[in-house]
């Protein structure tokens, strides 16, 4: 029997020192708002000082961290022995192996919960992840290799069936035809198992690529270029109907404060206020200067106010262009 979402799963993201610590308490408070039953646990994987950090990567004692543990949050220790620093990324593949062997649904820590996760009809043996992208990998070159070429190299690489993931409804070497993913969620029944793949095909990407990607830059977008093939391996795809709650009505991976105010629905500007302005919290985001402008200082709502939801622009360099040219853009 396929293991479904009416059994509990974890939900897991990553948390370190800077930005990630305010964003993991927007996502801890707004999982608890949106979906008080939730009954899985929160894990919080934190990378551990090494040799590929410079610093130490790990949120620092203090009332923050204690905020996230009084919602619920856990700390999962794990380390970096490939990526570390130079491609923090990374730690989306590397921490998957320290989580408990549960089912899981990983979430960028700029994931904002608007709605009851736990209602979700998942098919965790079915790995799936997020269709919330663009077109950004590969790029194709004049006389180069195609898209057919550049994903069939890598599908014949690990000896996975390439002509099964196309989607014929679109046409040949147009971008969309092929699976890509964002990485922003996925999930699977066994983290160990999709972490030892993941890391596995990341590796081999980055030391010994075909030679139909000699031309391609891999950074950032190595997690993307593996996970399609991750998913593959285990059976999985594109996500079906029953996920449309992910990047939906569930989710919201708002990637910047600006961006969650210009092109997120009404339900996610309201759960992202009510829980910012929550006495414990407030005291925490406001040293975040992404909250303190965008939602104490009202700024969101003036970035807000320059677009017609009903009407948003097809590419999000356009929106990041509007709010740059009204002063609005913030990273």
């Amino acid at each position: 029997m396929p293991v479904t979402s009416a059994r509990p799963f974890n939900i897991a993201a990553v948390v370190q020192r800077g930005r990630l610590g305010h964003e993991a308490l927007l996502l801890a408070a707004s999982l608890r708002e949106a979906d008080p039953g939730f009954q899985g646990r929160l894990l919080l994987a934190e990378p551990q000082p090494g040799p590929l950090w410079p610093e130490d990567p790990r949120l620092p004692q203090g009332a923050l961290r204690d905020r996230l543990e009084e919602l619920g949050a856990e700390f999962i220790p794990f380390e970096s022995k490939v990526f570390g620093a130079p491609y923090a990324i990374g730690n989306k593949i590397e921490m998957l192996t320290a989580l408990p062997d549960e089912p899981f649904l990983f979430l960028d820590t700029d994931t904002l919960v608007t709605g009851p996760l736990s209602q979700l009809a998942i098919d965790f043996a079915r790995p799936s992840a997020s269709m919330k992208r663009e077109g950004t990998w590969p790029q194709i070159e004049l006389y180069g290799p195609g898209y057919a070429e550049t994903w069939g190299a890598l599908y014949e690489r690990f000896g996975l069936d390439f002509g099964a993931t196309l989607d014929l409804s679109w046409p040949d070497e147009y971008w969309q035809r092929y699976m890509y993913f964002n990485a922003g969620w996925f999930f699977h029944e066994s983290p160990a198992a999709f972490g030892r793949r993941f890391l596995d095909y990341a590796v081999t990407i980055h030391k010994d690529r075909p030679p139909a990607l000699v031309c391609q830059e891999l950074w950032p977008w190595l997690d993307q270029i593996a996970l399609p093939l991750v998913i593959t391996a285990f059976g999985g795809g594109r996500p079906g109907p029953d996920l449309a709650g992910l990047d939906g009505g569930l989710t919201l991976h708002y990637r910047t404060l600006p961006l969650l105010y210009a092109t997120g629905s009404e339900r996610a500007v309201e759960v992202l206020e009510r829980v910012a302005k929550e006495k414990d919290n407030r005291r925490l985001l406001r040293d975040w200067d992404q909250a303190k402008q965008m939602v104490y200082q009202n700024r969101g709502r003036k970035a807000r106010a320059l677009f017609d939801q009903s009407d948003l622009p097809g590419r999000e360099k356009t929106i990041r262009n509007t709010l740059k040219r009204e002063g609005l853009w913030m990273r």
